[in-house]
């Protein structure tokens, strides 16, 4: 008998773990309390902006629907997936302020079933799934964990713009089980969808929340690490990050993966499992210090990068690229969309341009801000223009339209990314490269 699947939370993460599952064959049922997310699933149409979803819903073939309900999702299903957001509370943890209501309605589901796997993805504090969502469940149902139903933990190592490639080939699953057959049951369902083979790690809840935690917070620390290297660099005449980080990736210790040096890291995840885990620390009477130094450090890039471009500008500065990377809408902590804010605050005029975020969107911006129609435009109209996203359509903008007139001095291009090498030497430029040590002196 195939397995039936209930995915509850249809956002970001929700709506691409649906569509990949039915996508490989099982019957899944998605549920949000969002009536234009179940219509949109319903008419095979992406609910939300995350590239490939489209095309992978239209692979689905009728086996994935959408409700509203939960009760009635969960009774006609084998696994049951928990997505909801898990927003940041005041005291530097993560609220379940969404997590439990769902679990009470799974918990009233599993009164009238035999055995259903419930499976927590959402971001949570350690002594979470185990505790209040264990708690919830039980009660709800009359039932225990282990015994009448498995509970894991199992959250997806994942970034927006490039979910469904991570969720089907991830360098390796994580799985916080009730029981060996709790995570049993989710292995294999795991190994019905990944196209690549996984290392499968298995453990309690709290070793996998904490694991959960450990593994952002060790990648915001080398993002940190590759951007105060970029720092020095920009000091130091003929010093090039790119060949300092590629040779530090070499050594099998370090490996290649972020450490690109260049702006603050961002989005939904990085900075708030970066200062949860600072948090938990502290609450235990660890020293946070580590954590806490990498956040303090990733926020002051931004007021660094404005006094820059602040001394440098007469008048208009453009910023390509609001989102915190491309492929994505997101510019939740982003770096350009704060440049933005950073600038507009001191008085500066800001011209911007994103491809996937626009003037309609729906975070506000400082009335000093405009957007650009183009990014051709938004060079155009600005004497100091920031490339803060590495979006690979800016490396395609051809070299004539950077360039100023003669008359009017060089436009001073601030290559965060170092995406527009080529303008090193185009004349009406002056080319500015992030962890390049030629000119940020």
């Amino acid at each position: 008998m195939s397995v039936r699947v209930c995915v509850i939370g249809l956002g970001k993460l929700g709506s691409p773990l649906a569509a990949c599952l039915a996508a490989k064959g099982l019957t899944v049922v998605g549920v949000d309390n969002d009536r234009r997310k179940i219509d949109a699933i319903n008419q095979g149409k992406a609910p939300v902006n995350e590239p490939g979803l489209g095309e992978l819903l239209t692979k689905t073939q009728g086996r994935l629907t959408a409700v509203v309900e939960v009760e009635a999702a969960v009774s006609q299903t084998d696994i049951t997936f928990i997505v909801v957001s898990t927003p940041s509370d005041p005291a530097g943890g993560f609220s379940l302020r969404y997590v439990e209501p769902v679990c009470q309605a799974i918990g009233h589901a599993l009164a009238k079933k035999d055995y259903h796997l419930v499976c927590l993805t959402s971001t949570v504090m350690p002594g979470t799934t185990g505790g209040p969502v264990r708690e919830t469940l039980e009660k709800a149902s009359g039932k225990r964990v282990g015994t009448d139903f498995g509970l894991c933990y199992s959250p997806e190592f994942i970034a927006l713009g490039s979910v469904i490639r991570d969720f089907l080939n991830p360098d390796m699953l994580l799985i916080g089980e009730s029981d060996p057959r709790a995570g049993e049951v989710l292995q294999s369902l795991y190994a019905q969808v990944c196209e690549n083979k996984p290392t499968v790690a298995r453990m309690s809840f709290v070793n996998a929340e904490i694991t959960k935690l450990a593994v952002n917070t060790y990648i915001t620390t080398k993002i940190s690490y590759a951007n105060m290297l970029a720092r020095i660099c920009e000091k130091l005449s003929g010093a090039n990050v790119d060949v300092i980080t590629s040779a530090l990736g070499l050594d099998t210790r370090i490996g290649s993966k972020y450490l690109k040096g260049a702006l603050s890291y961002g989005g939904p995840c990085f900075p708030r499992d970066n200062l949860a885990l600072a948090q938990l620390a502290q609450q235990l009477g660890v020293p946070p210090d580590l954590a806490q130094t990498v956040d303090r450090f990733n926020r002051l890039q931004v007021p660094w990068l404005a006094d820059l471009v602040q001394h440098r500008t007469t008048g208009t500065t453009g910023i390509l690229g609001l989102t915190y990377k491309a492929g994505t809408d997101v510019v939740e902590e982003a770096a350009g969309f704060l440049l933005a804010k950073e600038l507009a605050g001191r008085g500066v005029k800001v011209l911007v341009f994103d491809p996937a975020y626009g003037e309609q969107s729906p975070a506000t911006m400082h009335e000093n801000v405009r957007f650009a129609a183009t990014a051709a435009d938004c060079i155009a109209g600005s004497d100091v223009v920031v490339l803060a996203t590495s979006w690979p359509e800016f490396d395609k903008i051809p070299r004539s339209l950077w360039a100023r007139n003669s008359n009017q001095g060089p436009r001073t291009i601030i290559d965060c990314w170092r995406t527009v090498k080529f303008l090193h030497d185009e004349p009406g430029v002056r080319y500015l490269g992030l962890g390049l040590g030629e000119g940020f002196v």
